[in-house]
């Protein structure tokens, strides 16, 4: 009989969970490892058959009450005999007690309703390039985020995320060839939003701001920062002024999946929210 195991994943695995993403189309950012495994270095599982890894999740514990859960794939050769199941419930024990989050792919979803987890809204990833993104307001300036002081990053932060992230945000803003944007006005905070490398389109997420026009002008800013490449933002339905701003800049829907949660919907600002961090990690 083959011999399954599920193990914490390595370093280098994260590297070819990323690759594995790849191939289902969700565009994960080139360096993403980096900022994911500084989260939980114990949050990343891997099924391995024989030793040859054929399943992984995702599950990182950010404070005693909640968890996230995400890269839920089993290789598609590999698919309907178990080996995806053994490594969810091996995930799910991890995070036993804590009202745990995901974004999950419309093929899934009802898969984790019976897992126990509830749809609040939905993510659209928005794509194309942006035109006629909106200046600046008057008296608001964007500056590189990694100049601002990294506590009021991570206080900015914790308003639109349900858990204190610090060590996953730190390696986000500074991560190699990410971009990180703030908008400032009168001292203050009024948006932040980070721009990735990926295969296809840039990824930015977290996209935050105070109005549809920060957050248009983060989007603009960051997407004429290279402009050859296309941007891809995944934006929350349950913001509408941010599915308007999208689609006012004329990117179009390419991917979709569901904000989801075992307990009860986090207290987060819903109407700052214009893009969400990751499909992985919240």
């Amino acid at each position: 009989m083959p011999n399954f195991e599920i193990t914490t994943a390595s370093a280098h695995d994260l590297t070819m969970l990323a690759e594995w993403a790849h191939e289902e189309s969700w565009n994960p950012g080139l360096a993403d490892r980096h900022a994911f495994f500084a989260a939980d270095p114990r949050g990343f599982l891997v099924g391995r058959l024989d030793g040859t890894p054929v399943s992984c999740v995702s599950v990182v514990r950010y404070e005693p009450g909640f968890g996230f859960l995400g890269f839920y794939l089993t290789r598609p050769e590999l698919r309907g005999r178990g080996y995806g199941l053994r490594t969810w419930q091996a995930g799910m024990a991890r995070l036993r007690g804590r009202n745990v989050g995901l974004d999950g792919v419309v093929a899934q979803q009802h898969n984790y309703r019976k897992s126990g987890f509830r749809s609040v809204w939905t993510n659209m990833r928005y794509q194309g390039h942006p035109a006629d993104a909106p200046a600046a307001p008057p008296g608001t300036v964007l500056v590189d985020a990694r100049a601002i002081p990294f506590d009021r990053l991570a206080a900015y932060d914790r308003r639109f995320f349900p858990a204190d992230r610090d060590s996953f945000l730190a390696p986000w803003v500074a991560g190699p060839a990410h971009v990180p944007l703030a908008a400032v006005r009168d001292g203050e905070l009024r948006g932040l939003a980070v721009r990735r490398p990926c295969r296809t389109a840039s990824r930015i997420g977290p996209v935050y701001a105070e109005s549809p026009e920060v957050a248009g002008a983060l989007i603009g800013a960051l997407a004429a920062a290279d402009p050859g490449t296309p941007v891809a933002v995944d934006v929350p339905d349950v913001n509408p002024a941010a599915v308007r701003l999208v689609e006012r800049l004329g990117l179009t829907p390419s991917f979709e999946t569901a904000r989801m949660y075992t307990g009860p919907s986090p207290d987060i600002d819903h109407g700052g929210l214009f893009g969400i961090t990751s499909l992985e990690l919240g």
